[in-house]
């Protein structure tokens, strides 16, 4: 199996998640704002638990979270990445991200998304992707968009009404 541990894009550099990576995790997690569409802020606990869940999800299956700096001055922006996950009873493959809200309206998550896609359909022979989001996040949506995904169907996910998007190679 062949792991992408770094990768770049044009203003970011990207990492896979680490441990040394819970401080700025507890940051993101705590920001009201950032976690307003995530199920809301976690506690310092919570936040462990994720990152041991999201290490584990890159041994079981080499892909997973990557950690996002920008390139000038090496800020944390947000993590993304790729995870199993289950919709409404189906196995499904997600990509996932978040944004300090610094970072936000800037177009960084498109950038992210785009380069995991790539890395998603042409390193991993993956062969779709799917992205969802609450019913509300338009800024998500848009993002989604952007990356090509399609509506597929309104979802109920931990108890609240989420947009199913899905690509396809």
């Amino acid at each position: 199996m062949h792991l992408i541990e770094t990768f770049t894009t044009s203003r970011l550099f990207a990492e896979r998640l680490r441990f040394q990576h819970l401080n700025e995790l507890y940051r993101m997690h705590q920001n009201t704002q950032v976690m307003a569409t995530l199920g809301g802020v976690r506690s310092d606990e919570a936040t462990r638990l994720f990152i041991l869940n999201n290490l584990n999800h890159w041994q079981q299956y080499g892909f997973g979270l990557w950690v996002f700096r920008d390139k000038v001055n090496h800020q944390f922006v947000g993590r993304a990445g790729l995870r199993n996950t289950d919709v409404e009873g189906m196995s499904e493959i997600e990509l996932a991200y978040a944004l300090m809200t610094k970072f936000w309206g800037k177009g960084l998550a498109t950038e992210m998304g785009e380069k995991i896609l790539k890395v998603s359909f042409e390193v991993l022979n993956l062969h779709e992707i799917v992205c969802f989001t609450l019913t509300t996040n338009k800024a998500s949506q848009r993002v989604m968009e952007k990356l090509g995904f399609q509506y597929e169907r309104d979802i109920i996910h931990a108890n609240l009404p989420y947009l199913l998007y899905r690509l396809k190679v």
